[in-house]
Parts: structure tokens; sequence; C-alpha cells
């Protein structure tokens, strides 16, 4: 891995643009992918980024009104790498200190099944890396497996988009599976907060995070357990 002072870190996104057959579009939401991109960046941190299918990542919560978002999208670089992100494919586990799953609906749908994915995720962590996610973005987490066949996320505390959160939007009967549920299914103890509060938990070097307000508290996290490897 790199040096961890200066820790490389893989960004996981979704390619899913719609919920499902409401016509509504969806994506990564931006703000998941902004504020912990400068918070880790200033920390000294290497970003890359991957998504389920490669190439364009679908934006969802695009307001430039939130002044770090505003940033983001004046950021040529970075726009760059949202519309040109390798395939899972191309990605060497072994480069990477970190794996941090961002949110958006459009994870709902295909992150679980994102078995790549999911095997880079594990590689990283069974290596002594950090495995992160916030909002939506624990759907990643629901595949990945270690050498033992145990679930990550088995007997781990972990924050999500809780079903009172998935309810206040309006898509707790919509999205494909209600995200909480589904982790504790696999045998995680979900600890919610207080609705769209910041709610970070971390459970040795799993890092997650309830929603788009625990996004900058989850990178804060990530850093942490980078500097102390």
């Amino acid at each position: 891995m790199s040096n961890t002072t200066s820790p490389r870190i893989l960004f996981v996104l979704t390619s899913h643009a719609t919920i499902a057959d409401t016509g509504k579009s969806t994506g990564a939401f931006l703000a998941e992918i902004t504020h912990p991109y400068y918070e880790l960046v200033a920390a000294g941190a290497t970003i890359d980024f991957v998504s389920v299918a490669g190439g364009k990542v679908p934006l969802d919560g695009v307001d430039r009104k939130d002044p770090i978002n505003a940033r983001g999208l004046d950021d040529a670089a970075l726009m760059r790498a949202l519309e040109t992100t390798p395939a899972p494919s191309d990605i060497d586990a072994t480069r990477y200190d970190a794996v941090f799953f961002a949110g958006g609906h459009g994870t709902m749908w295909d992150f679980r099944d994102a078995r790549e994915l999911a095997a880079i995720a594990a590689r990283v962590y069974e290596r002594g890396g950090v495995v992160a996610a916030v909002c939506h973005g624990p759907a990643g987490l629901l595949g990945i497996e270690l050498s033992d066949g145990r679930a990550l996320v088995a007997g781990k505390r972990v924050a999500a988009f809780t079903n009172e959160e998935e309810r206040a939007v309006g898509l707790a009967e919509v999205v494909p599976f209600l995200l909480a549920d589904a982790l504790v299914a696999r045998g995680a103890e979900h600890v919610p907060g207080p609705k769209w509060a910041p709610n970070v938990v971390v459970d040795g070097r799993l890092v997650t995070g309830q929603n788009p307000a625990s996004a900058t508290g989850v990178a804060r996290a990530i850093a942490e357990l980078c500097r102390a490897r």
C-alpha cells in the first residue's frame, strides 16, 4: 500500500441513474463526493474513482448553494474524473489504503450485487486497510465477504440511511430494499441517530455514516485511521 502519511483512497460510485419506474433521476449524491473529497485531499490523501459500470457517473443533489458542491462543479479535474471513471476490472486493490462507498439513491439498485467492487474492498480490508461508506453507500457493504466466508458487517456496529429517513423522502415503498434492515440481516448492528443529523460510527477499520450530513465526519475518521496505521 501507499505511504499512509499520504494515503491513496478509492471512491466507489453508483452508475444507476433512475429511481425504479418513477421517471425520476438519481445517481451519486454530489455532497457525498465533494465534502469527503476535499476533506481528504486537505489531509494529504490521493483520491481515485471507480464506478459500477465505468464511464460517466450520474449525479444527484447538484446544489450550487452548497459552497463545497460549487467548488467541485467548478473543479475541472474533479468533473473530468467523474465523467471518465474506470470500471472495477481496471482497479488494482493493492494500491489502496481505504475504500469509500459514496451514497445516493442509485446505489440501492447496483451496489449490493457489484461483486468485483466487493472483492476489491475485501482485499483492501484484509490487508489492513479501511472500508467506509455513507448514507446509501453501505449498500456496497452488503456483498463484502472476507476470506473466511464471514460478511464484513457481521458483528459490526454500522450507521446507514434509516428507515425513518427513507419514509421521510417518500421512497420506502420504492427502493428495492430497506438498507438498515438489509444490514441487520447480514449480521450488523444498526446504530441510528436522529433524522438528518450527523451520525458516524467507527468499528475497528469500518467507518459508516448515516446521511449526507455525516459525509465530512466519515472522511475525518478515514484520515485518522490511515494516520494510525
